[in-house]
């Protein structure tokens, strides 16, 4: 890892009228870094990644990015920053074909207006390289994105987001329905992802999938940070018990000989 931050989130709080959905949540994700974020059900995780995607507007904090303030008035600003969020229904079109899907709103062109036109044979072929190149053989890019697997339709959409120069990737609960062989597919391209520079966010309340990926732990629990640990600072059992609510903090940070 190279040590450069891309995002950082600093005391972010997020209001619904007078629920407090995030209370003071600190993020950092650094290039070259997958970021676990763990937490159960009503965490904040998924408000806090629609904040940071541009979904919504902080109450307070501060959002960084690359060394630079930032406030991203809608999910495109955050595109235009270099941040994509794959989501859990990915956001695809089943009946559609794979190079339709993976071009949806940015669809490369050929000829002068008005006689322009989709370049089939250029979008197909980058469909078919791109999707070659993490390892999945698709013969004909014309065919409908529902039938693939579920691990390949991930892939589709994360090759998709790197493509058109994501620095920063959030996935939300990427593995959550998927067999074995299909998780193993994901975290594998995960990892690929990695090792490009960027920086990944991966949400899951999974610990065991976090672990197989992941250089850096950050606990959320009703809307607060826990605690935030590197590869090596805590195992999978504290971790668990620690979304789980069975310890508390101050229990895990004496174990920790006062670290977190």
């Amino acid at each position: 890892m190279s040590g450069e931050h891309l995002v950082e989130m600093q005391g972010i709080e997020k209001h619904f009228g007078s629920v407090v959905a995030l209370n003071g949540v600190d993020l950092l994700v650094e290039k070259g870094q997958v970021l676990c974020l763990l937490g159960d059900n009503g965490a904040g995780k998924s408000t806090l990644i629609k904040t940071l995607s541009g979904v919504h507007q902080p109450t307070k904090g501060r959002l960084v990015v690359e060394g630079e303030p930032a406030a991203f008035a809608s999910p495109r600003d955050a595109l235009d920053a270099g941040i994509a969020t794959v989501y859990q229904d990915l956001a695809m079109i089943p009946l559609m074909s794979i190079t339709r899907n993976f071009f949806m709103g940015r669809e490369p062109t050929r000829g002068v207006w008005p006689f322009r036109q989709f370049d089939f044979k250029e979008a197909d072929r980058v469909a078919r390289d791109e999707m070659a190149r993490i390892g999945i053989d698709v013969r004909d890019p014309n065919q409908a994105v529902g039938t693939l697997s579920g691990g390949e339709r991930q892939c589709v959409a994360i090759a998709r987001a790197v493509y058109f120069g994501a620095k920063v990737l959030i996935l939300d609960e990427p593995t959550s329905a998927l067999g074995v062989r299909q998780t193993s597919m994901v975290l594998k391209y995960i990892d690929m992802v990695r090792k490009k520079g960027l920086g990944v966010i991966f949400i899951t309340h999974n610990v065991r999938h976090a672990f197989a990926v992941g250089d850096k732990f950050t606990v959320l629990n009703r809307g607060r940070t826990l605690g935030s640990f590197m590869r090596g600072e805590a195992s999978m059992d504290e971790l668990q018990n620690l979304m789980a609510g069975g310890r508390e903090l101050e229990d895990l940070n004496a174990d920790l000989g006062g670290t977190v």
